[in-house]
């Protein structure tokens, strides 16, 4: 919402000239060199005339202090602070309102700026920058550098010694005031004139804009060494916006179609501004968040760095009563409760207007009212394809007639007469002088474990301690059993390995698929492991032995298999090939029937290679078809929970509430594309996080980084994107406390997030290739990650663990587990 305050005809054009604003005054400048000064709350009130200058005045601005108010304008041959309410109290007496002149001779001024103790004052002249004294006159530094004129300049809120400076030679400069020395240069960020910067003190952020509508968001720690964070296009994420209100608008049956501009304008930033707290009017509660506005040529548009995505726009063509079709340059008052200030000059006709924006009616794009919790609310519906059960068929043996059949003895062993043994040369011997044996001591329930629980408040684990070469293929999945003493790896050779978690010995391995191994999944038990193939198959092993279990293959999936694990406490196989999503029960039975041969299995003709029919059985309880091709699958295992996730090839991501069978809803174009990772938050047996922590979940799409989700809002919350992900499908998981997040890159690196930030934590470097797979071990803090080279690298938090490279699980020398 949007409403004209103010509207003045000034005698000049003042397109591109920078205006004052705050909560309580607006300034402009009157016949060149005048400032005329209004009343915000009282506009009938008469205005403050202030006169001093000799030249045109080309810049203002107010302190950030709101007692005193301090204005500071400039012009070729003065810079002059005013007391504002001091100037009102003289003119009322009679006498003439003067000011404090800091500067003389600069040159142009265009930009102008306090520091938040309202001690200095930052003007711009060309491409050199004075640091002026606001309570006397003296220049305090002068900070020259820049190749080209100077656009902006910002005083840091949190250190009162940095000033970032932008320029129209496409840089910033980060400046330390006490030395008068550059902290910090970018490189060229654009092809057009960077043209504002804005500081954001929750985030430690520093976010700068440039003529073409590109906005770039830097972190800024106290190293003062500026890292991307993400890179944001103002026209793009315009679109995006008017895309994601057509399926809004689609989904609630509005007829009314967003159409789109046909011409296609560049969206400069000409200025920004914090607005991440206000009141919001039904609740009068006071809501923080990280928003930011920018105030562009036709409106106003509200972004959530966090998220990178564009909250509402605020056109000029959209409200009618407006004096202003397009702007030159904006102004913006620092404090925003109900509402915030800005005072907006017109492009091309000499007319100023003060506009007042209600961010509290600001509504999220993405926003939904359906949310949904991995908790199940009620129990299962009687049709719930949850409650289906397998029935295993008991063989029916015929009854015979006569004399029943009995055992001649009443034991099931009969010892041997002895006549066919060797004859006994030694009479019996008592053993003598036997040395007692202490019994064994019992295990702890930690299994062996440093922790009989997850360390709480521990630090990522970021040193590597072993580094082991396993094959020359990809490590494509991982996933640690559910006591953290044992992994499976998916290799691209088609084979899985079962190592110890230490990575000490030889592995188990696996062999009977024909393609590489998509996914692995390990039972809650221990006892069976899962994996699937790009073979179209799926086969379920008992830990050590030699033959699958179960195969589900020959012509079952017409597509390969995207995704596969257990499900629902054990109960059930999930299954994803093509565009449909299968839940299978199963029961597995190691125990071989001696009679009949399995002649389905394809081997030799010898006879010794038949082998006997299994008992293991599965039947399909349920298929859910969706709309598109699944290319990822995710669901809880540890508990029991009604919801799956599965992304789609059309962009997508679908919930599906297991308990009724069907698609609950759809968030259209999650990314910008196909998601091919899906990972939530499942916690572990070793530690506790609160309920709500279970609600969030991680995607991962190919040049679209890692986005955050809240099951609960289905809306993106956070945004991961300084790992390089151009091709592979690089993984991404939760830590064991859900207080970091670890993503695979290309830049043979693993990147570690804090959870609430979007800069990386941590980057583990010098792996040997691409880093495809990674995961938290449940139990203690350990990283591991799989590379495309077939390497396994482990990390964890001990500062004096040493890396040693073992080569010793060669695959020849290997045993052999073979299907």
């Amino acid at each position: 919402m949007i409403s004209e305050k103010l509207s003045l005809t000034c005698d000049r054009l003042l397109s591109h000239q920078q205006l004052a604003c705050s909560r309580s005054f607006c300034a402009a400048p009157l016949r060149s060199k005048e400032v005329l000064v209004y009343n915000n709350t009282d506009l009938q009130q008469k205005p403050l005339l202030l006169t001093g200058h000799h030249g045109d005045i080309n810049a203002m601005t107010f302190g950030k202090r709101n007692i005193p108010v301090l204005l500071c304008s400039a012009s070729a041959d003065y810079v002059i602070v005013w007391d504002v309410e001091n100037c009102q109290r003289k003119i009322q007496e009679g006498e003439i309102a003067t000011g404090l002149v800091i500067g003389t001779l600069l040159g142009e001024v265009i930009h102008l700026s306090f520091c938040f103790s309202d001690e200095r004052v930052a003007a711009c002249s060309g491409a050199v920058i004075y640091v002026l004294n606001s309570k006397k006159q003296k220049v305090i530094c002068t900070l020259t550098g820049h190749l080209g004129p100077l656009t902006s300049a910002e005083f840091c809120p949190w250190d009162r010694n940095i000033l970032v400076s932008t320029s129209e030679d496409r840089t910033f400069k980060v400046w330390d005031l006490k030395t008068e020395a550059v902290l910090y240069q970018s490189f060229v960020l654009s092809a057009s004139p960077l043209l504002s910067a804005l500081f954001l003190e929750k985030n430690r952020h520093l976010i700068t804009g440039s003529a073409d509508g590109q906005v770039w968001c830097f972190s800024f720690d106290n190293d003062h060494k500026c890292r991307l964070v993400t890179k944001m296009d103002l026209l793009k994420m315009e679109k995006n916006h008017q895309e994601c209100q057509k399926t809004l608008s689609h989904h609630k049956g509005v007829c009314e179609q967003l159409v789109a501009d046909k011409v296609e304008l560049s969206k400069p930033v000409v200025q920004m501004s914090s607005c991440s707290s206000f009141i919001d009017l039904d609740s009068q509660k006071n809501i923080d968040n990280s928003w930011f506005c920018v105030g562009s040529t036709d409106g106003l548009y509200v972004v959530d760095p966090d998220t990178s995505q564009l909250l509402t726009v605020l056109h000029f063509k959209d409200n009618s009563d407006l004096s202003i079709a397009t702007a030159g340059s904006w102004s913006f008052s620092l404090e925003c409760d109900k509402s915030m200030v800005a005072l907006v000059s017109s492009l091309f006709t000499p007319c100023v207007v003060l506009l007042e924006m209600f961010l509290a009616h600001l509504q999220r794009s993405e926003e939904n009212d359906e949310g949904f919790s991995v908790f199940p609310s009620s129990s299962p519906l009687p049709e719930s394809p949850l409650n289906a059960v397998l029935k295993n068929k008991e063989p029916n043996h015929p009854q015979k007639k006569g004399i029943k059949e009995t055992p001649l003895v009443f034991h099931s062993k009969v010892k041997s007469s002895g006549y066919t043994s060797a004859a006994r040369r030694f009479m019996f011997a008592p053993k003598i002088n036997v040395k007692k044996t202490s019994p064994a001591k019992k295990t702890t329930g930690n299994g062996g474990f440093l922790h009989s629980s997850y360390p709480a408040g521990s630090v990522a684990p970021t040193v590597p301690s072993i580094d082991l070469s396993v094959v020359n293929k990809q490590v494509s999945c991982l996933q640690y059993s559910g006591d953290g003493k044992q992994i499976l790896c998916g290799l691209g050779d088609c084979s899985l390995f079962l190592y110890k978690s230490s990575l000490a010995g030889c592995p188990t391995v696996y062999r009977g698929h024909d393609k590489p191994v998509s996914s692995v999944s390990w039972s809650l038990s221990r006892q069976w492991l899962l994996s699937a193939s790009d073979d179209r198959s799926v086969r379920i092993w008992t830990n050590g032995s030699s033959v699958p279990a179960i195969t589900m293959g020959d012509n079952m999936f017409s597509k390969p298999v995207r995704g596969a694990q257990f499900y629902y406490l054990d109960k059930f196989l999930l299954l994803a090939s093509g565009p449909a999503l299968y839940l299978y029960l199963y029961d597995v039975d190691t125990t071989r029937d001696d009679i009949k041969t399995d002649l389905s299995v394809k081997s030799s003709s010898t006879l010794h290679q038949l082998r006997y029919k299994q008992r293991s059985v599965f039947k399909l309880a349920s298929c859910i078809t969706t709309s598109t091709g699944i290319t990822a699958l995710s669901a809880i295992n540890g508990f029991l929970s009604y919801i799956v996730l599965v992304s789609g090839s059309d962009r997508s991501i679908q919930v599906l509430d297991m308990n009724k069978g069907s698609v609950a809803s759809v968030l259209p174009d999650a990314h910008s594309r196909a998601t091919h990772c899906i990972t939530q938050n499942k916690g572990s047996a070793f530690t506790g996080q609160t309920p709500e922590s279970y609600n969030l979940f991680l995607s991962s799409a190919i040049t679209d980084g890692v986005k955050l989700w809240d099951l609960r809002t289905l809306r993106c919350v956070r945004r991961y994107e300084n790992h390089v992900n151009r091709c592979h499908p690089c993984s991404s998981a939760f830590s064991p406390c859900g207080r970091f997040i670890v993503c695979g890159s290309e830049d043979k690196c693993a990147y570690i997030y804090d959870i609430r930030s979007s800069t990386y934590l941590h980057r583990l470097q010098r792996h040997s290739d691409t880093v495809l797979s990674v995961a938290f071990n449940p139990a203690t803090p350990e990283l591991l990650t799989g590379t495309l080279d077939g390497k396994l690298r482990l990390f964890q938090c001990s500062t004096g663990s040493r890396l040693s490279c073992d080569t010793s699980a060669a695959v020849d020398h290997i045993p052999n587990v073979t299907a």
